[in-house]
């Protein structure tokens, strides 16, 4: 699930034909909110930075490794790479309706990555390109579960404003707030979300193209409740602190710009089978601005879950029950600390059961950074 009080605000969603229908309602919610207040910036994203260097292999074989646990909220601005089809509609044509698009072969998920030999980079490119097309053929390059394909492409004319349309939706970027889980002290890198930035209508992981970080200030916390997640709203500062370098399914990945340590504390990480059944902590911004410890329970760990949904945690701290229901959207990444170690973070939320909600194993969180 997604941020903001525009309730899941994913930008640039443009419309090359009508409208859309309401997708299935999911009994799972990824904990990063997609609905917050913007400030204006300006900004230049340098290149890509090697995110190897805290990235040793996290087993029993190579030194344990320590990280600094955040717990800070963080705002996200995220450009996709190309144009994600996040839906196929009919256009209105003097002939009846049409739909160029579904009638070529082009699918909800497809990327399109270049019309008419313009590499696309955003959803006024594409919309461009198709509108000045005068009705010709267009050559169009995309992306369909990981490989390369082409396909000819002839517009029609919408007769409700006499422009060149495909009968696509497209959208190239969203926004929204989460949690850092941690930061690597020596050399500014970090670690959030738990799981990947991915579109609310089709759930395919956003390929990235450039993304940057920013404060952000919570405004108002929306309270969870049986089969209403709750979430985290904000304002996000207007300057840029970092930038993301990768989004996996794990988490995302970037590095602050100019980074302090602090003298923030640093934990040893914990291997997947030191965790235990039983108390541990996480921390967590609310509307304080800085992060807060609270206690939670480790219920029921999953062998052989995979790279995500690793294990059950309960909140149990009646502050933060007081406060928040539970677990709600903009608290994933929140870093779970067991022992004096660092173990993994916060990631989805139970629909029925706000109190109760899924981890993910550091080890897996830190395997992604290095792939």
């Amino acid at each position: 699930m997604a941020l903001h009080k525009l309730n899941l605000m994913q930008k640039s969603k443009i419309e090359v034909g009508k409208g859309m229908k309401n997708k299935v309602k999911a009994v799972i919610f990824a904990v990063i909110t997609f609905s917050v207040i913007f400030g204006a910036a300006v900004f230049e994203l340098p290149s890509s930075s090697n995110l190897l260097s805290i990235t040793t292999l996290a087993n029993k074989n190579s030194e344990r490794i320590t990280l600094s646990p955040s717990g800070k909220a963080f705002g996200v601005k995220y450009f996709t790479k190309g144009a994600l089809i996040v839906g196929l509609t009919d256009i209105e044509t003097a002939q009846g309706l049409s739909s160029p698009a579904r009638d070529a072969g082009l699918e909800v998920k497809d990327i399109i990555i270049n019309v008419g030999g313009k590499e696309i980079k955003s959803a006024e490119d594409f919309q461009s390109v198709v509108a000045n097309s005068g009705g010709n053929g267009i050559e169009i390059k995309y992306v369909r579960e990981g490989s390369e394909k082409n396909i000819n492409v002839t517009p029609v004319i919408d007769k409700t404003d006499n422009t060149y349309k495909l009968g696509i939706w497209v959208r190239d970027s969203t926004a929204g707030i989460g949690t850092i889980t941690y930061i690597n002290n020596d050399t500014g890198e970090f670690g959030g979300l738990g799981h990947g930035i991915c579109d609310s209508e089709t759930g395919i992981l956003l390929p990235l193209d450039r993304g940057i970080i920013v404060d952000v200030t919570i405004t108002d916390i929306v309270m969870g409740k049986k089969n209403a997640p709750g979430e985290l709203k904000g304002k996000f500062d207007r300057y840029r602190k970092g930038e993301l370098n990768k989004n996996t399914e794990v988490g995302v990945f970037g590095k602050f710009d100019n980074y302090k340590s602090e003298n923030n504390q640093e934990f040893p990480i914990g291997f997947k089978d030191e965790l235990k059944v039983g108390k541990a902590y996480i921390l967590t911004t609310l509307d304080n601005g800085k992060p807060e410890q609270f206690e939670i329970e480790i219920e029921k760990i999953y062998n052989d879950s995979g790279s995500t949904k690793n294990f059950m945690i309960k909140i149990t701290d009646s502050k933060l029950l007081v406060k928040t229901g539970g677990i709600i959207q903009g608290m994933s990444g929140s870093p779970i600390i067991q022992d004096g170690k660092l173990f993994g973070a916060v990631t989805h939320v139970l629909v029925g059961d706000s109190t109760r909600g899924y981890g993910i194993h550091i080890e897996n969180m830190i395997d992604g950074m290095s792939d």
